[in-house]
């Protein structure tokens, strides 16, 4: 899965923060006219039609992004699961570790962009394969999924881009909670458990950001990591 001798001490992110809401404020309603004075109460204003009368559109839903599996994991558990193929728009690259978050945050601002460019509405959670890794460096494909990928990409996509499905099969899924800071702790502890288990894994491993990370130090962070057999 990595060299040994390396922690992987980078905190990877989805870098796709979802704007902040704008904080909506009522200051209190101010009566007009003379305290004293003798004028009647103004008229009530009109009730506003309901939000699902015709003349009034509903509020656009925006499309969820679920994770790859329904079901949720659970840190104290390992899941035997089966990872869905799902299209997505994907970006080969690779980093030297220290610029790691740097390069991800790159990655998935720029599949982000391109989606937005392409009118196309990203429909699941960012999500890394780690290809290659040696202790200096490592290769990724980042990538995002979608409802379905366009028959014909078009001619002017990025070089480094490309239309693709997530990794599928079989696979067992670890869940980290905390900072990704720690990751390194859950990683021997899968480790640990391949070597019990006799399990032979590929050189590559996944995963996905089932919370937007702020920063490493993120404590709500939850990330789920699978790993596949050889």
């Amino acid at each position: 899965m990595r060299a040994a001798s390396r922690s992987i001490a980078v905190a990877l992110t989805a870098a796709l923060l979802a704007p902040a809401l704008p904080l909506l404020g009522a200051g209190p309603l101010l009566a007009q006219g003379s305290a004293t004075g003798s004028q009647p109460p103004a008229a009530p204003a009109p009730a506003s039609p309901p939000a699902d009368s015709p003349g009034v559109p509903a509020a656009p839903t925006k499309p969820s992004r679920p994770p790859l599996l329904a079901e949720p994991g659970d840190p104290a558990n390992v899941d035997d699961v089966v990872l869905p193929a799902k299209p997505a728009l994907v970006l080969s690259g690779s980093s030297d570790w220290d610029s790691g978050l740097k390069s991800l945050k790159e990655a998935f601002g720029r599949i982000e962009k391109e989606l937005g460019r392409l009118g196309i509405e990203p429909r699941g959670r960012p999500i890394v394969l780690y290809t290659q890794t040696t202790d200096d460096n490592f290769r990724f494909e980042a990538m995002i999924p979608v409802a379905e990928a366009p028959a014909n990409p078009p001619a002017d996509l990025a070089k480094d881009m490309r239309f693709g499905t997530t990794p599928a099969g079989r696979a067992w899924r670890f869940v980290h909670k905390g900072p990704y800071d720690d990751v390194d702790n859950t990683y021997e502890t899968i480790t640990t458990y391949l070597e019990a288990k006799d399990i032979v894994a590929k050189d590559a491993f996944i995963e996905e950001f089932a919370t937007d990370p702020v920063d490493g130090a993120d404590a709500d962070l939850e990330v789920n990591i699978f790993v596949q057999p050889r």
